[in-house]
């Protein structure tokens, strides 16, 4: 569809002021037919120039990474004999925050160029782009061409794990990896005796293996190597708890990015592992299993995982996972206990797993709570507000400190410090030979 271009509105106003000096000399009609003539003139020659043909075609990621900034790549080729401006915009998607500024370019006669349209990705799970707009003009610039080109495409938002934490990236995510492996071959104690070596300043006295060491007559400690594929299930609540924001992503997505990060250790540690995504029902199950397929599979399912607006039901998903698990497991549970009633479900249903197996319950604690606490009340609404916000943490205290009363471990820090804090706990298990 052809429009008048800003120029072109300065063209015509130039006809316009062309026909009021000849209408001084000729008729009014006679004039006004010229003046129109000449535009029309213009704008004609103009049109002709924008049927060159072009063609443009969009190469999006097929993932893009969740609070990652992107961009979609298009490919403009000009086939025609004149020079073409170009502005471009994509049509907005779902899940996505998609730059609203036009991507310009200049193309020369028989020649092409690339345009670039920045994207962030706001939520996880499938989208689908659907359309872009260009508008096209020629040197001359008095008329415009518009045009919207259909261009479907499914996306994926995948959890980011570039990072461990919001400013990390993928090689202190590496090491610490490694790291982690490192000091489970080195201090591990639940597995099978490997070796004796002299005692250093970095073990613990405990470690001493007494008769090893009166027969060398020297402090002796044994080593043990770290015992492998054992069972890993990461449990998530997917309820109404996980679904508040915190700052610009929810609590679940902080949750699967955790997860998924705990299950590339595990399986570096040789480790099965497993998902349980339950609300009000079971939501989805991968059995604890080992390989890159197994992992392409963890990934997918975790990367669709949405938050369900509906209570939890604990008991039924407690009941369903101790009768699918076969052997001991650590069950790493991600959920909230915002209040007393989540507190008070969340502690009996998780009995049900013990003592067969080891539970390890991942919270995140809400800074907007820390915040109330510590900010001075100016009036009745901040007395008010730090009373709840004091009330809700002693009873979140409360119950953190009977999870642990009951035997159960606990994660509870920031969100933005949730994947390097499980991660530590998940070594600590390993290496302390509790599961």
């Amino acid at each position: 569809m052809l429009w008048i271009a800003p120029r072109g509105v300065a063209a015509l106003l130039a006809a316009a002021h062309l026909a009021f000096v000849l209408a001084l000399r000729e008729p009014w009609p006679l004039a006004g037919a010229i003046a129109l003539a000449a535009f029309g003139a213009l704008a004609f020659v103009d049109a002709l120039r924008l049927r060159g043909q072009l063609t443009i075609e969009r190469d999006p990621p097929p993932r893009l990474a969740l609070g990652r900034r992107d961009a979609f790549a298009y490919q403009v080729v000009n086939r025609g004999d004149a020079a073409l401006a170009i502005a471009l915009v994509e049509a907005p998607a779902p899940r996505l925050a998609i730059d609203l500024a036009e991507a310009r370019a200049i193309v020369a006669p028989r020649s092409r160029t690339a345009l670039r349209v920045g994207v962030v990705a706001r939520e996880r799970g499938r989208t689908a782009l659907r359309s872009f707009h260009v508008r096209l003009r020629t040197t001359l610039g008095i008329v415009e061409r518009r045009r919207a080109f259909a261009a479907p495409a499914n996306l994926r938002v995948m959890p980011d794990l570039s990072a461990l934490d919001r400013s990390g990236d993928l090689v202190a995510r590496t090491k610490l990896l490694e790291t982690g492996l490192r000091r489970l071959r080195r201090r591990g104690q639940g597995g099978e005796f490997a070796s004796l070596r002299e005692y250093g300043p970095d073990d613990s006295f405990r470690a001493i293996d007494w008769k090893a060491s009166a027969r060398r007559g020297k402090a002796m400690v044994a080593t043990h190597d770290v015992e492998r594929a054992q069972q890993i299930v990461v449990a998530i609540d997917a309820g109404r708890l996980m679904s508040p924001r915190l700052g610009d992503r929810c609590k679940l997505d902080y949750a699967v990015s955790a997860a998924l990060a705990i299950a590339a250790i595990a399986r570096l540690a040789a480790d099965r592992v497993g998902v349980y995504a339950f609300a009000a029902r079971p939501i989805a199950r991968v059995l604890p299993a080992s390989g890159a397929a197994h992992a392409a599979q963890l990934t997918d399912v975790l990367s669709d995982l949405e938050p369900q607006f509906e209570e939890s039901d604990y008991e039924r998903a407690f009941l369903d996972l101790r009768r699918s698990l076969r052997r001991r497991s650590l069950v790493v549970l991600f959920t909230d206990l915002f209040d007393p009633a989540a507190s008070q479900a969340v502690l009996a249903a998780a009995q049900l797993l013990q003592p067969r197996h080891l539970v390890l319950v991942v919270l995140m604690n809400d800074a907007a709570i820390a915040a109330a606490l510590r900010a001075r009340p100016r009036d009745a609404d901040d007395a008010y507000r730090a009373a709840v916000a004091a009330t809700l943490a002693d009873e979140r205290a409360h119950a953190i400190a009977t999870l642990r009363d009951r035997g159960m471990l606990v994660v509870d820090v920031p969100a933005a410090e949730l994947t390097v804090a499980l991660l530590d706990a998940y070594v600590g298990v390993k290496t302390r030979g509790l599961l």
